[in-house]
């Protein structure tokens, strides 16, 4: 079973699977381990879901016209670089020492400061560190691995919307 030689329609679906995993081991991790997402994980998780539903959507369409397929790809590689700009921008402020760089106010700090409904705050801006590197798994925390997953659902989605074949 080579992936190379999946159909579009099947290197679709598995991209936008591989999303909606990655976002549900986010959830998990939040809710069962106590991680608390930063506003650059937020932001990431919404990279991933845009890339997961471009992915999806373009599985069931599977068009059969090379330049709907080039237009998915296309998308999905945009959804997926603004994911690559975010995570490298996060994994960067990890690499540098405490108090260096942050990414912005604390959540409290926010609540307090904003007049919008404190469940949307906690939804969209979380409430921990950017600069603080609570989960690591062979060596690489949780950001560096989204931008790894990043880097490959990008090539997955040019290399799907743009060979000749299937």
């Amino acid at each position: 079973m080579n992936p190379v030689r999946w159909s579009f329609r099947t290197l679709m679906f598995v991209g936008a699977v591989a999303c909606f995993a990655l976002i549900g081991f986010a959830i998990y991790s939040q809710l069962q381990w106590g991680l608390e997402p930063c506003p650059l994980c937020i932001f990431q998780r919404l990279a991933f879901a845009a890339l997961g539903v471009v992915m999806l959507i373009a599985g069931i369409h599977a068009p059969r016209g090379r330049g709907g397929r080039t237009a998915y790809g296309l998308l999905g590689f945009a959804a997926a670089a603004v994911g690559i700009g975010i995570a490298g921008r996060h994994v960067w402020l990890q690499m540098h020492p405490p108090g260096f760089a942050t990414c912005g106010a604390p959540f409290a700090f926010m609540r307090e400061t904003m007049d919008t409904p404190t469940l949307i705050q906690k939804v969209l801006t979380g409430s921990g560190d950017c600069g603080t590197v609570d989960w690591t798994f062979l060596g690489l925390s949780m950001p560096a691995w989204s931008l790894v997953w990043f880097l490959l659902l990008a090539a997955v989605a040019l290399f799907a919307g743009l060979r000749t074949r299937r």
